[in-house]
């Protein structure tokens, strides 16, 4: 996350560039953030980092490109969702899963409504259901969904479409019509943290959730 903060950093320095493309390395987009980093004492230090670079993409005047392949769960599905235009495998499996561990997805919490509607988000964020690429792009989570074996072009083309236009417009045109308010998008995951931070940490089922995972067993709730 730090590295990528970075280079996000100095890709807003340069002027010669006006589109970033995220995608993963080999079969999968992102899993998300690993499990151990959820715990008491390390998940201060994770949300700032990873929501830190959520807040440089929402913020880059550069239009943002996911290609999604695989895997796109969690705090990848978070990353992936804040993108300009989204490219997706139909069969790439999409997901908030964080309510099984007894957490929840700060930015999907925040934005992700604003993207599918009140109803869809509250099911993906509660359940933990996971959909293919093909739903995602039906119900507005992605732009497209293509076969496996198109993705690359797909994205190509829209990457070359974009580079043939004026980068200044660009990203005055994605200034003004955000899907959401940006300094709404700021105090809410600023909320959705304060709550994450002060109040779910100090649940006993948050950290059963976590242990439960790490130990391959069964959550045992509690309630409290």
């Amino acid at each position: 996350m730090g590295e990528l903060a970075q280079s996000l950093a100095e890709i807003e320095a340069r002027p010669d560039i006006s589109v970033i493309v995220l995608n993963g390395e080999g079969k999968a987009f992102s899993a998300g953030v690993a499990v151990a980093a959820h715990t008491s004492d390390r998940v201060d230090e994770m949300l700032t980092k990873f929501h830190g670079v959520i807040r440089t993409l929402v913020a880059t005047k550069k239009v943002t490109v996911a290609a999604v392949r695989g895997h796109c769960l969690g705090g990848g599905a978070e990353l992936a969702m804040v993108c300009d235009l989204v490219y997706t495998t139909e069969s790439a499996q999409w997901g908030f899963p964080e309510i099984k561990l007894g957490c929840y997805p700060p930015v999907a919490c925040t934005a992700l409504a604003a993207l599918v509607g009140q109803k869809r988000a509250a099911e993906l964020i509660l359940t933990g259901r996971t959909i293919d690429g093909k739903e995602a792009a039906q119900i507005g989570l992605t732009t497209r969904a293509v076969p496996e074996s198109e993705l690359a072009a797909a994205v190509d083309e829209g990457v070359r479409h974009l580079r043939k236009l004026s980068p200044a417009a660009l990203a005055l045109a994605k200034k003004a019509s955000y899907a959401w308010d940006s300094m709404h998008f700021d105090k809410g995951l600023a909320r959705a943290e304060k709550i994450y931070v002060d109040e779910l940490m100090k649940t006993a089922d948050a950290h059963e959730g976590v242990r439960a995972f790490m130990e391959q067993r069964e959550p045992k709730w509690t309630g409290n």
